[in-house]
């Protein structure tokens, strides 16, 4: 079944909701994103977290853009290859990236691949 032939039964997301009323937008990628994104012109922070999850371990990649697209594939990415589940956050003009467990060495293989800088291991 092609997603052309699903149809959204219910769903609490504002996202979908703006969606079926046909108020959503499609957002464009500014020319500045863009360049942005195409020259790996930040430098992505790496962290461990254990605080407030109950003593599990979190490895947070941290000082990200702000692009949607970029994070939900980089998050997917990780997830995929490092075989754990993670989710990604906007938050203060900077984007947050959170993977379950001590992922740190599967993550700077994707990141060198991928030509973007890090720090912080």
């Amino acid at each position: 079944m092609s997603s052309k032939d699903r149809v959204l039964v219910y769903s609490d997301d504002p996202k979908d909701k703006a969606l079926l009323d046909g108020s959503a937008a499609k957002k464009t990628q500014t020319e500045f994103e863009s360049k942005f994104l195409e020259k790996n012109n930040f430098t992505a922070v790496f962290r461990i977290e254990k605080n407030g999850r109950g003593g599990k371990i979190v490895t947070v990649l941290d000082q990200l853009p702000t692009q949607e697209k970029f994070l939900k594939d980089l998050t997917k990415e990780f997830k995929v290859k490092c075989g754990v589940g993670g989710t990604y956050i906007i938050e203060k003009n900077v984007g947050v990236i959170e993977v379950q467990g001590d992922n740190r060495e599967k993550m700077k293989k994707i990141l060198e691949s991928k030509k973007i800088k890090f720090k912080g291991v």
